[in-house]
């Protein structure tokens, strides 16, 4: 495996795809580094540490940890990229229900390119909403993160002016759209998937302080409370089991035979080759957890604060029963799982048309009729791999609240054990992974696994997609410092300025 990291940086056009994707990564980190004006992010960041140390604040971390601490930096790229993500579900979701928007994808390139536009306007409409309600939140933060206490904490916003919301706004919005862009020209000039690449780097942002936290937790000083060595071992293990099972079952297929009838063009017979449709045990991907741990938040809110203003005392207790380490939590968190998991299969799969293509290409199921028959039958396995997949994510979901509340496992440590980030930081290494074995592949090299080897190979192949030379790479350099130093000056002036 190493040899393959190696042999990466060997062919030219791969290096240069390689050192693109890190030089815009680099800038994105700055920008979740360069404050708003006007903002004390220091206020926010002591509230969110006692959160995470009392196990509290589930959303205000997973929104934090998707825009890699950006949040509680009071940074321009707060937003994140979940704006864009928001906007491209949206789109998907209506895609199936929107006969003008069916069309538009069914269109060929033209059609997906409006479909990015309007994506991108939809972006921006969001990211105006969502960051004038987070600026008008931290004027006044007990509504955004319940708990906060400003004789405690203190304000995070230094003005309460109109200009200031106008600003603030602007910046957010401009942030999200230049991590937008970012990703965009990642996913087209280097290597792999650029808006998850940017989500996955956020969420990995944390690695070291997880790191510092695991030690001190061994490694505590005489008198205060550690783990010993059994813990320990324990730990590693579980660790390398989660993540054999996120690798198996994200890489996990249902292999459908299709078999393909032959066809006599001229003189020559056509066809007759056999086939296979894979079909993922976890189809969905992310999705239900994202989406249940959303849903789940404002119910939660709402009875706790109908509860306190009507003094009802059984709506309070029933807000505090929806909180995570309750099992009602996690009675309701596993029933959303499973619906989410069915509601995107009978949205995004579609096996009466899997059906009809099978049908139009000559192709059939052996053992089953094509037409409806095969919709129906592609459907059963379907139904029954998502229930395979719904456990999984259930489980994966779960663990990181075991080891906090069961095991007492610290949250920042716990997070890296399963759960969202730990879904979409694996699959996304393993795609990027898949997309570097493919360039090495066809440059007669080894990929990540030896039995991967193409042999036969013209070495005169050239590669796909239009590749950096290095010199463009290196163009890179000025704008880089620049963004390096407006950022480091921002950071000095905000610590060190009277």
């Amino acid at each position: 495996m190493f040899s393959a990291f190696t042999n990466s940086l060997k062919i030219p056009e791969l290096r240069s795809r390689i050192f693109y994707t890190l030089a815009l990564l680099f800038v994105a980190r700055v920008a979740a580094h360069i404050p708003l004006p006007g903002i004390d992010p220091h206020p926010l960041q002591e509230f969110f540490k006692d959160q995470t140390a009392s196990g509290g604040g589930a959303l205000v971390g997973l929104y934090n940890m998707f825009t890699g601490g950006a949040l509680i930096k009071g940074a321009i790229a707060a937003l994140g990229i979940m704006p864009y993500i928001s906007a491209s579900i949206i789109f998907q979701l209506m895609t199936a229900v929107v006969p003008a928007l069916s069309r538009l994808q069914q269109e060929g390139d033209v059609g997906r390119q409006k479909l990015t536009q309007y994506t991108r306007y939809a972006t921006v409409l969001i990211c105006i909403v969502q960051g004038a309600l987070l600026i008008l939140a931290l004027e006044n933060p007990g509504r955004l993160f319940p708990g906060y206490d400003l004789n405690t904490y203190g304000p995070i916003v230094m003005v309460g002016k109109l200009g200031f919301l106008i600003t603030s706004v602007i910046f957010l919005t401009a942030g999200t759209m230049l991590l937008m862009w970012l990703g965009e020209q990642i996913t087209q000039r280097g290597i792999g998937n650029g808006v998850s690449l940017l989500i996955t780097v956020g969420i990995l942002a944390d690695l070291p302080g997880a790191a510092t936290t695991t030690y001190q937790l061994f490694f505590a000083p005489i008198g205060v409370a550690s783990l010993g060595l059994p813990q320990g071992i324990v730990m590693v293990l579980l660790f390398l089991l989660v993540t054999m099972g996120i690798i198996m079952v994200v890489q996990g297929q249902r292999k459908i035979p299709v078999q393909y009838a032959k066809r006599v063009v001229g003189n020559k017979v056509m066809g007759g080759q056999s086939s296979f449709l894979p079909l993922k045990v976890n189809y969905s991907g992310v999705m239900p957890v994202i989406f249940a741990s959303a849903i789940l938040l404002f119910p939660q809110q709402i009875f706790s604060q109908v509860g306190a203003a009507f003094n009802l005392k059984f709506l309070i207790d029933f807000s505090q029963n929806l909180l995570r380490g309750h099992w009602t939590y996690y009675a309701i968190y596993t029933s959303l799982i499973l619906f989410f998991s069915y509601f995107w299969v009978s949205v995004m799969f579609k096996p009466v048309q899997i059906a009809d293509d099978l049908k139009k290409y000559g192709g059939y199921i052996p053992g089953v009729r094509p037409g409806e028959p095969t919709a129906k039958f592609l459907d059963f396995i379907m139904t029954r791999l998502t229930l395979a997949g719904s456990v999984f994510l259930t489980i994966i979901a779960v663990m990181p609240d075991v080891l906090l509340f069961e095991l007492a496992v610290p949250q920042r440590i716990a997070i890296f054990f399963g759960g969202t980030g730990m879904l979409i930081t694996v699959g996304v290494i393993l795609d990027t992974m898949r997309q570097v074995e493919t360039f090495l592949l066809q440059r007669h090299y080894d990929g990540f696994l030896k039995k991967g080897r193409v042999r036969a190979r013209s070495t005169k192949q050239s590669m796909t997609g239009d590749a950096l030379s290095t010199e463009s790479v290196m163009k890179l350099a000025l704008p880089m410092l620049v963004i390096f130093f407006i950022g480091l000056a921002a950071w000095a002036i905000r610590n060190f300025a009277l």
